[in-house]
């Protein structure tokens, strides 16, 4: 993985977080919640080496390891990316409204994804804005796969997204994309200028 610079960021963009602040903050839940790396393992799926790593820092993971690690302990996985200091807003809030992308961050070396409205409260969706840094299907271990569904909309550049079935879609800015996310998938940079692309992602586990 391939460290970025702030200046690589799209303008307005804050920078994604350092991955320690969000390893302390998912040992912090774990901890809460009075479960250990075996028990939190079991109940998500991710490998016990893996979770020790995400806590430590020691290691950049995809959505779908930090997604499995949020729903096992049953919290919304922008809780990992919020300061302590961020107070939720009142359960009776009608609207949260956010400068695209203004929310914090998580750079997967692959992505940079910042989830969007995440203090909105008991969301039913997760909407995100991500920078696709890929281009090589090499790039990634293995195909991301989640449980429900999820939509795509380019902002800038173009975009592929290559499916485990050997399926593969190509969308510009504009276009969307909506497919079944617990079928494997990637996402690669297709922009003609050598510059990143810019999506925003909409999923939901239901």
């Amino acid at each position: 993985m391939s460290d970025r610079s702030p200046a690589a960021v799209r303008p307005g963009a804050l920078p994604p977080i350092d991955r320690s602040e969000v390893g302390t903050r998912l040992r912090s839940v774990r901890k809460s919640q009075q479960l250990t790396l075996k028990q939190l393992s079991e109940r998500s799926g991710v490998p016990v080496s893996t979770l020790s790593k995400m806590e430590l820092a020691q290691v950049s993971v995809s959505y779908e390891k930090l997604a499995a690690a949020a729903r096992a302990l049953n919290v919304d996985i922008a809780q990992l990316f919020r300061s302590a200091e961020v107070g939720d807003v009142p359960a009776s809030t009608t609207v949260v409204v956010n400068t695209l992308p203004s929310a914090p961050g998580y750079s997967t070396g692959t992505y940079d994804y910042h989830v969007i409205a995440g203090e909105f409260p008991e969301r039913l969706m997760t909407p995100m804005y991500a920078r696709i840094i890929a281009r090589e299907r090499q790039q990634f271990d293995d195909f991301i796969r989640h449980p429900g569904q999820e939509f795509a909309l380019v902002l800038s550049g173009r975009v592929r997204i290559v499916f485990e079935t050997g399926e593969a879609v190509s969308i510009g800015p504009q276009e969307t994309a909506y497919f079944n996310s617990n079928i494997g998938h990637i996402y690669l940079s297709e922009s003609d200028d050598g510059e990143d692309a810019h999506v925003m992602v909409v999923m939901t586990d239901r």
